[in-house]
């Protein structure tokens, strides 16, 4: 397990740094999808959102790559993630493979780190 949580932070930070790295320099030729994706991703490139989205792409992959700060990382990279999956699902479904890869290789990273998660995930609030 620890083998396999090590390959999918680095495929997951790699992943994630490069796509995030293409929202600057885009050297990987993206078209425009048609229909409400288009439109979608028109409204979100017009107004700079998806320059914050592919910042934190590549913040999320550099820690990962880095292997500092992982927990922050994968917070960061979570509702990244829930994007990605809403959009293929509803928008464009032929591009929701990727996307439930990397989900996958979320979860292999978030079990080796998930102890430090443990005080989000208490069902109640101990007092001190």
């Amino acid at each position: 397990m620890k083998i396999a949580s090590l390959i999918a932070r680095y495929l997951l930070g790699l992943g994630f740094a490069v796509f995030g790295l293409n929202g600057f320099l885009h050297f990987l030729p993206m078209s425009m999808p048609a229909g409400l994706a288009g439109q979608y991703m028109g409204v979100m490139m017009a107004t700079h959102y998806m320059t914050v989205v592919s910042a934190l792409q590549l913040i999320g992959g550099i820690l990962l790559l880095v292997n500092r700060y992982v927990p922050l990382a994968l917070t960061v990279l979570a509702p990244i993630l829930v994007n990605i999956l809403l959009f293929h699902s509803f928008m464009q479904p032929e591009g929701l493979p990727p996307g439930v890869l990397f989900t996958i290789l979320w979860f292999l990273v978030f079990a080796s780190v998930r102890s430090a998660f443990s005080g989000i995930l208490q069902s109640q609030v101990v007092q001190s």
